[in-house]
């Protein structure tokens, strides 16, 4: 059986880390022929994981007007291509990732007969983060594609049920299955004091970690909102920013104006391999994004049994469970916020409760393998319904 995934860039980012680490897996099926077609990763301070296909080229195809920007005669060429490709090569499924890469891929397998389609959902594309014009261009799509689109698969149940609410497909038509990861790293993960010294960061410093990109909605600007006042209290307060992004001058300029520039460290782009020897180090996680699917850094942090602060934005609520794996808050509660992180601060003992139960349940739903394996079961079983139709 023949399985095409595409996506529409191979930034470093939590949907790409999934997809490349779901085509990695699904390679090794005997019974399966896997590849990946991608538009064309920038150079730039996001990164590429274009690299993790080295190895293996052939698994990898670049088409370069498959942009994320619309542009309309880039995405008719894209359209076009993808449509032959698919024509020729005769995949039994094709599966898409990302907002562009799942409109066009999408169509483009409709229009080439492929007989099974399928969508992962990693993130809303529409949602109150945008405005309403574009919150109907996502949504149109998405209810357009949606006619030919034969099952869904969702990073977390918030995401299914944002698309239902949307009048996108049926319940039947949906399936969670939780962004798995190698867990192993992030479980062995220690507080490393030499790289807390490379860092500027002392051996008793409390350390508020934060993993994302330096981008809008990731939510930094509410950090720093409460910064002076979590440092007055704590003085031994640090802020790890592992990841880069296009507002990095603005958010180093945002701690200097402060007078916080030793408190506030900037990692910039740190591999995905030596994530785990940063999420270490950090005694505790916030995350204040605005628009996730379920994000990474939150199993991430507890596979490390590093307790999580964070807002309850689409997915989080399934891994970040207040009382037994952190706390969450409502977005744009900075107060909340940074009282969690003054009591987690005080208190070890709860630091390692909360640690220790949400490394237990990561343990049991976050392993890549137990992701692969869900795929690969579903497509299967999707395969057989059509075969006996």
């Amino acid at each position: 059986m023949r399985v095409t995934h595409v996506i529409t860039r191979l930034i470093v980012g939590g949907a790409q880390e999934n997809t490349v680490s779901t085509v990695l897996g699904l390679q090794r099926k005997k019974d399966l022929q896997v590849d990946l077609i991608s538009g064309p990763t920038p150079p730039g301070p996001e990164g590429s994981l274009e690299t993790a296909f080295a190895r293996m080229p052939n698994l990898l195809t670049i088409v370069p007007d498959l942009v994320r920007p619309v542009d309309l005669p880039k995405d008719w060429r894209a359209l076009s291509r993808l449509t032959r490709i698919f024509k020729n090569t005769k995949p039994d499924i094709v599966h898409t990732h990302s907002g562009k890469a799942g409109v066009l891929g999408r169509i483009a397998a409709h229009r080439a007969g492929v007989p099974l389609i399928l969508h992962t959902i990693h993130g809303p594309s529409f949602g109150p983060f945008q405005n309403n014009l574009a919150n109907f261009i996502f949504r149109s799509a998405e209810q357009y594609t949606a006619k030919f689109t034969t099952h869904f698969i969702s990073v977390a149940n918030a995401m299914t049920e944002q698309y239902l609410a949307a009048n996108i497909d049926q319940p039947e038509h949906y399936t969670r299955i939780f962004s798995g990861f190698d867990l192993d790293p992030f479980l062995s993960a220690s507080n490393d004091l030499s790289l807390r010294q490379k860092l500027g960061i002392a051996p008793n410093d409390f350390v508020v970690g934060k993993i994302a990109r330096l981008f809008e909605l990731k939510g930094h600007d509410d950090l720093f909102s409460i910064a002076p006042g979590l440092v007055a209290r704590c003085p031994q307060i640090k802020f790890l920013l592992v990841g880069d992004g296009k507002w990095r001058q603005r958010f180093e300029f945002q701690a200097r104006t402060l007078g916080l520039e030793k408190q506030f460290i900037f990692t910039g782009l740190v591999p995905p391999g030596e994530v785990p020897r940063h999420v270490g180090i950090m005694d505790a996680l916030v995350h204040l994004s605005l628009r996730e699917g379920l994000p990474r850094a939150l199993p991430q942090a507890l596979a490390a049994a590093k307790p999580i602060v964070a807002y309850d934005c689409d997915g989080a609520r399934e891994i970040c469970i207040t009382g037994e794996t952190g706390f969450l808050i409502q977005p744009g509660d900075t107060a909340s916020v940074a009282e969690k992180l003054i009591q987690l601060a005080e208190s070890p003992e709860l630091r390692q409760k909360l640690g220790d139960r949400g490394q237990r349940i990561v343990k049991e739903l976050f392993p890549v393998d137990r992701m692969v394996e869900s795929i690969y079961e579903l497509y299967l079983k999707l395969a057989g319904r059509i075969q006996s139709a």
